[in-house]
């Protein structure tokens, strides 16, 4: 069995990316790892460069800036996963802010082998945890999806969708395989000016510059404040993350009494709390059983 790893990124050092912790978290899963590099502002390109020679592969891309609606994700996930070789079975897939913990390598390891020659399972679904503000609390309301598509069989009719949230084959949702294994999403853990700056600059692949103007020329720091519904994290993080945890460098606390959900997210909280169920949950996947 052969495993290959793709992610892409651009301007790595300049908005803050744990883009190393990222691909050493699944270099002990894959035979090489392919990384389209954007052209960027920064030296982002010597970084991929030296997080493992011999195992990285790059691909130097240039983003497509005419793109809206977040599509200029996929079109550059697209670079990478199109860049591996035909003799890979399973292609597992990285963002710039995601780390999958090595705790969970094993049952990955397990799944891939499993489910290898079983043609009728096209990907594999991991869940998530979304780090918000700091390493200390995670995101438990409805606009943080609870699962996403990052592993995938080597079949080139499978894409990237939409803003790289998940994956299609011939434009028709994948038949996947729940793994009891979470990906920690840190994308909204960074010192408030920068996490501004990043903004400034991602959301004018969403919107005009009108409007991104608007939201976020007139601060200079990030507002963390205005949010709902984070959970204090008890659990571990990836060991590969250790040093940037110990080096943050700003304050974040969260008071659950000053910022309440609508009663509607209450409403379905609760009863996702009960049930496991959430009501109006978007998959783009279909569930064809658990590992």
């Amino acid at each position: 069995m052969k495993v290959a790893g793709f992610s892409f990124i651009r301007n790595a050092i300049k908005y803050d990316y744990p883009i190393v912790e990222a691909i050493h978290s699944i270099l002990p899963l894959c035979d090489y790892v392919v990384v389209a590099v954007g052209s960027s502002d920064d030296a982002t390109l010597d970084l991929v460069k030296s997080i493992d020679p011999e195992k990285i592969r790059i691909v130097q891309t240039v983003w497509n800036d005419t793109l809206r609606d977040g599509l200029v994700l996929a079109d550059e996930t697209n670079k990478a996963f199109n860049a591996i070789a035909e003799d890979a079975d399973w292609c597992i897939y990285i963002q710039g802010d995601e780390v999958l913990p090595e705790m969970y390598h094993s049952e990955i390891k397990n799944a891939l082998k499993k489910w290898q020659n079983d043609a009728n399972t096209e990907g594999l679904l991991l869940k998530y945890r979304h780090f918000y503000g700091s390493y200390d609390y995670v995101g438990t309301a409805r606009n943080w999806y609870r699962n996403e598509i990052r592993i995938i069989k080597n079949d080139k009719n499978i894409a990237s969708f939409r803003d790289a949230q998940g994956f299609r084959k011939n434009n028709k949702k994948l038949k996947v395989r729940s793994v009891e294994a979470f990906v920690h999403h840190y994308g909204w853990v960074k010192h408030p000016n920068i996490q501004q700056n990043k903004q400034r600059s991602m959301n004018r692949y969403w919107f005009e510059n009108a409007v991104v103007a608007e939201k976020y020329e007139q601060f200079d720091a990030f507002d963390y404040g205005d949010v709902y519904g984070l959970m204090r994290f008890e659990g571990e993080h990836p060991k590969i993350m250790q040093p940037r945890i110990k080096a943050l460098n700003w304050t974040f606390s969260f008071d659950p009494t000053k910022r309440k959900a609508p009663l509607k997210e209450r409403l379905s909280f609760w009863i996702e709390n009960i049930t496991g169920y959430r009501i109006g949950e978007y998959k783009n996947y279909k569930l064809i059983g658990k590992v």
